[in-house]
């Protein structure tokens, strides 16, 4: 599973706890889109990126033109 490019959040383990107190492993998952990116060197670069930080503007997305 990848990490976001940004604040490097990757999946964590938990646990699912019934009512009755059962407890069984799974996973938490960032919510990670493909973004094609600006770098800092003024070209373009397609990472993965977590809505937090889209949504923040920690990144800023290149234009596509068709």
């Amino acid at each position: 599973m990848a990490e976001c490019y940004v604040c490097e959040k990757k999946k964590v383990i938990g646990n699912n706890v019934s009512h009755a107190n059962n407890k069984t492993k799974r996973w938490l998952m960032p919510n990670l889109q493909k973004v094609r990116i600006i770098t800092s060197t003024g070209g373009s670069k397609k990472v993965q990126v977590c809505t937090r930080c889209l949504r923040s503007g920690m990144v800023k997305k290149a234009v596509s033109i068709k």
